[in-house]
């Protein structure tokens, strides 16, 4: 694993650590492809039950390391080529994203500062985001001459609405931490002393849980999002008869009736 993307697997969560804190965690190559395979090997390691994306430092994530990508824009327009730069959607940005919004398990953003650009669409695609009150998120795509990636334009119009989603992208400005919480962006906002503390605890909560039944709920929340009510319905019959023969449930249902706290297995 590189410097540039901390992880740390305790007790079920996974923490993945942006760690670039001199350069606000901007995406250079090297940074791209380790969180891509931190990603990846949360997503598959059956003894992850959730996981915790976080940074150090004073951003989240500010996007696309421009002074690299300047470099690279430069020596392919030489070539004659500048457009293949952004063959880092395909490569870096697209499995990404589809790592966080497709692992059978959920992943919360601790956003510890700003978030930009594809920063922001990373945070937008986990399943609930925790965020400092000094924290802010912004598109900036259209201010670098660029549309949506990271998932942007799939996630964002999800949470805020389209017409919402159209402003703020063809508008692009700082949205508050309380601003945030408003749109439906942020799940909760903490004081930024406690961010580590209360994102952590949130998603070990979640660690904790039932991993299969929140598979579940992810997966059929995808796919009523381009399906219409009658095939949603199909899907989440499927999905209950699988959620009702897991071990989770049996454990979740003995405990109701004993009255006690279930402890599950994520089975």
């Amino acid at each position: 694993m590189s410097d540039t993307v901390l992880y740390e697997l305790t007790d079920g969560l996974a923490t993945i650590t942006l760690n670039r804190p001199d350069s606000m965690n901007a995406l250079n190559i090297e940074t791209k492809v380790a969180l891509r395979d931190a990603l990846r090997t949360a997503g598959e390691d059956s003894a992850v039950r959730a996981v915790l994306l976080t940074a150090t430092g004073r951003a989240f994530c500010v996007g696309q390391d421009l002074k690299e990508h300047i470099a690279l824009l430069a020596e392919a327009t030489e070539r004659g080529e500048g457009g293949q730069v952004m063959s880092t959607v395909k490569d870096h940005y697209n499995p990404i994203t589809l790592a966080i919004a497709e692992m059978p398990k959920p992943v919360v953003a601790g956003v510890n500062g700003v978030a930009a650009g594809a920063g922001a669409g990373f945070a937008f695609a986990a399943d609930y985001r925790v965020v400092a009150d000094t924290a802010s998120f912004t598109t900036s795509f259209a201010g670098v001459a660029l549309t949506a990636d990271s998932g942007v334009s799939w996630t964002l119009p999800r949470l805020v609405g389209p017409g919402r989603a159209a402003d703020l992208l063809l508008f692009p400005r700082s949205i508050s931490a309380q601003e945030a919480l408003e749109l439906g962006i942020a799940g909760r906002v903490v004081p930024a002393a406690d961010l580590a503390e209360e994102a952590t605890a949130v998603a070990r909560r979640l660690a904790e849980g039932p991993t299969a039944a929140y598979a579940a709920i992810k997966e059929s929340l995808a796919f009523s999002a381009g399906h219409g009510l009658a095939e949603s319905l199909a899907k989440e019959e499927e999905l209950q008869i699988r959620a009702g023969g897991s071990e989770d449930h049996r454990i979740a249902v003995e405990a109701f009736v004993k009255k006690e706290k279930p402890h599950f297995r994520g089975k």
